[in-house]
């Protein structure tokens, strides 16, 4: 078998009497090895020598072995014929496919966004179609026609299942990896979904309800750090706010489809719409397995190699490990994962507030908090149940009422896109003091509205749902998305899993209470019932005002230096640095000192770098 060898050669007299070749050496061009009088020859891309160091990868460096600088005297391709022993390594080589079906850069990180976006619609598809199927007729004589205590205990222990699950992600998460933990969510999100539509009692579907939240809750608490950790600073806050949006289309898909299967007769009016799920578990599983692990992750546990050619393969545009940009990225995250390991504490620490200098008490609280937050301000009291509320509080048929939570659920996902230009504009900071005023005014007006709402006058009744209808505006726009970043941003490395799914774990808490008590409250409070969630929205204007710090427009690792700078900060107003939309100065000066001592960038006296076009420059 023949190859192309390239040879860059350099006299013995400015090598110390000994002449130096780099080659290049492959059926095709590039394949590197390097050869000397002194050296024995090894492929696998290996630099050889005396006083050479071991290198992979594109970028070529030749340390100082004289005080004179060698020329270079040739440069040439010279086809020459291989022995037998190079033809069964090489034919390996040429057979071996390539990572991700060949996919690098933007492609690469966009099916790992279709993955998570796909998990996150599934998780709205959920949110939105108890909510048609619970004034189903023929599911209410199916389960023996339960009253409203029993209803919510049906819609509201899947929550339950979704708390326990996120818990899950919390201590197996960090061992299994996010894509593992991912597989593992969908897996029995997919046999619960399958028991649900084969349930003909209340036990057998609590039951089932209850195993659909476990794999929900785990993926909820895995996919949105899966792809923080995957994607670039700049694209981060819109992708996981473009995946909350997406949310509210798999909302609004649940709505229409209950809404449709409504005109059937029998048990396929409620039995399709819940087997639908399995639709999106086919997409989950036809993408997750082939996907990269999070670089982050396999950084964090000693795969370097590993996530060093995962960073490659998101930055596309032929990068290799090598490369000055994917060592400054390797480098950036593993001095946040060694300083992480240095002060890591461990749950008791945590828990008897031992956290030493690096403030990740106050950090699991935040992250944790916006969960709570978007819960309080009041979104499953009409996600869970509009066409419900619509019916008993505002009157309407069971047609109409199903048809407007269909529509609103249209204008809900319309709006919702608004944020994804927003979030890194505005920041988290104001998108969410402003939409907790304006959702708080709306809970106001549906209050007063409902109030006057009778049969004699369907006014207050109409103006009451125009409100309900723009108390999605403001929550599609300003808290659909932030609260799911926010965790993922604010907690350090060594703590993002964990972060990450308590916060998740307080949401699905915090849902399970307020599904809980929502049929009742209606039935009990009325119109007041409404004024709780008004109360809820004012409280948190101040509350976010004070203790959040911004986190737009900063890379992951900036908010570790930030605590690690003040340590027990817990008010942020007045520490501009914690609250300006802008990324500080002083990480961006950072970050150019980092890039400018790049190992691979000078080193010695002789720099050779193989460009995009597969030629080798010297640099002195």
């Amino acid at each position: 078998m023949k190859r192309w060898i390239q040879t860059v050669s350099w006299p013995g007299s400015a090598v110390g009497g000994s002449s130096w070749s780099v080659e290049e050496a492959r059926s095709q061009p590039p394949f590197l090895a390097m050869a000397g009088p002194q050296a024995p020859r090894l492929r696998d891309h290996t630099l050889l020598g005396p006083d050479f160091h071991r290198q992979r990868g594109r970028r070529l460096v030749l340390p100082a072995l004289a005080s004179q600088t060698p020329d270079m005297t040739s440069y040439a391709y010279t086809r020459v014929q291989d022995g037998d022993e190079d033809s069964e390594p090489t034919r390996r080589m040429s057979t071996k496919r390539p990572p991700y079906f060949g996919l690098t850069g933007d492609r690469l990180s966009g099916w790992v966004t279709v993955a998570c976006t796909t998990a996150m619609v599934l998780f709205g598809y959920d949110q939105g179609v108890f909510g048609g199927i619970i004034i189903t007729p023929d599911f209410l004589e199916t389960m023996g026609n339960p009253n409203p205590s029993l209803q919510g205990a049906i819609v509201a222990l899947y929550d339950i299942g979704c708390l326990f699950g996120a818990l899950a992600a919390m201590f197996v998460g960090e061992r299994l990896g996010r894509r593992k933990t991912f597989l593992v969510g969908v897996s029995i999100m997919s046999v619960g979904a399958l028991m649900q539509t084969c349930s003909y009692t209340v036990i057998q579907m609590i039951v089932a309800r209850i195993i659909t939240g476990l794999g929900n809750g785990m993926n909820t608490a895995t996919a949105p750090v899966w792809e923080s950790e995957t994607c670039k600073p700049s694209r981060r806050g819109k992708l996981v706010v473009f995946e909350m949006v997406m949310n509210i289309a798999g909302f609004a898909v649940s709505n229409w489809m209950t809404y449709g299967f409504s005109f059937a007769q029998g048990s396929v009016s409620w039995r399709f719409p819940i087997a639908f799920q399995l639709a999106f578990s086919v997409v989950l599983f036809a993408t997750i397995p082939w996907l990269p692990e999070s670089p982050r992750w396999l950084l964090m546990h000693g795969f370097e190699d590993e996530g060093a050619a995962v960073l490659a393969a998101l930055h596309g545009e032929g990068a290799t490990a090598q490369d000055a940009v994917i060592v400054d990225q390797k480098m950036e995250i593993l001095e946040a994962v060694r300083m992480e390991k240095d002060i890591s504490p461990s749950w008791s620490d945590i828990l008897h507030m031992r956290t030493g200098e690096t403030g990740m008490l106050q950090r699991l609280l935040l992250g944790a908090g916006a969960q709570l937050m978007q819960q309080l301000v009041g979104i499953n009291v009409t996600s869970y149940y509009l066409p419900l509320v619509l019916q008993n509080s505002v009157g309407l048929s069971n047609n109409l009422a199903r048809l407007l939570a269909a529509c609103n659920s249209i204008t809900y996902l319309l709006f919702a896109f608004f944020g994804i230009v927003l979030i890194e504009r505005a920041g988290r900071r104001k998108l969410m003091m402003s939409g907790a005023v304006g959702q708080a005014g709306c809970y106001i007006a549906i209050s007063y509205c409902l109030a006057f709402a009778g049969p004699e006058d369907r006014r207050y009744g109409a103006a009451a749902t125009f409100f309900f209808f723009a108390y999605y505006l403001f929550f599609g726009v300003c808290w659909q998305g932030v609260p799911w970043l926010y965790p993922v941003e604010i907690n350090s490395l060594a703590m993002r899993t964990k972060g990450a799914a308590l916060a998740t774990a307080t949401n699905w808490l915090s849902n399970y209470l307020i599904v809980e008590v929502t049929p009742p409250g209606i039935a009990a409070m009325g119109w007041r019932f409404y004024l709780v969630w008004m109360v809820f929205n004012v409280l948190f204007v101040p509350v976010v005002w004070l203790f959040y710090p911004e986190t737009a427009n900063r890379h992951l690792e900036d908010v570790d230096w930030l605590y690690r700078d003040n340590p027990r900060m817990v008010v942020v107003l007045g520490n501009e640095e914690a609250v300006q939309l802008e990324r500080p100065q002083r990480f961006v000066e950072a970050e150019l000192r980092r890039a400018g001592r790049a190992p691979a960038a000078e080193v010695g006296d002789v720099d050779l770098e193989v460009t995009s076009g597969d030629h080798l420059r010297k640099r002195t």
